[in-house]
């Protein structure tokens, strides 16, 4: 049976945050919520969901060192390199991405959420090691756009 009051809590949840789309299951309930945002509006990470998330999009932030893009945490949560410990990496130093490739999984509030890339790119250093908690506007990955 669906409980109209954690229908609006999720909703309330998506409209205090810069995430685009919530995904919700929990005993045969599934419940996928999604919104569209301006591109101007859209932050370099996407697809997360955050309780704790500060309503300040987390932008794109360019490295001085060689113009990198700084690929920052959406929320605070477990940082994964993979979908679950028997997977392949969503990516390595070295690896050639598109725009919404993911680059990994974040835990948060047992929900598990995809951060895919904004950019088109190299991955040039990886900042977090796999299995550690992570906070918001946390640098994770460091992309040299192409």
């Amino acid at each position: 049976m669906m409980d109209i009051n954690l229908i609006k809590e999720l909703i309330e949840t998506l409209k205090a945050t810069d995430i685009t789309e919530l995904f919700y299951e929990h005993d045969g309930l599934k419940i996928k919520l999604r919104r569209h945002k301006p591109p101007s509006e859209r932050a370099v990470v996407a697809s997360s969901p955050a309780v704790a998330a500060s309503p300040e999009p987390v932008a794109p932030a360019t490295d001085t060192r060689c113009n990198l893009i700084t690929v920052k945490s959406p929320i605070v949560g477990t940082f994964y390199r993979s979908s679950s410990p028997e997977s392949k990496v969503f990516v390595e130093v070295g690896d050639r991405i598109k725009k919404g490739h993911v680059l990994c999984v974040i835990e948060a509030m047992k929900l598990m959420n995809e951060i895919e890339s904004e950019v088109d790119g190299t991955i040039t250093d990886i900042l977090v090691e796999n299995a550690t908690a992570v906070e918001y506007a946390e640098p994770l990955f460091l992309i040299e756009p192409v």
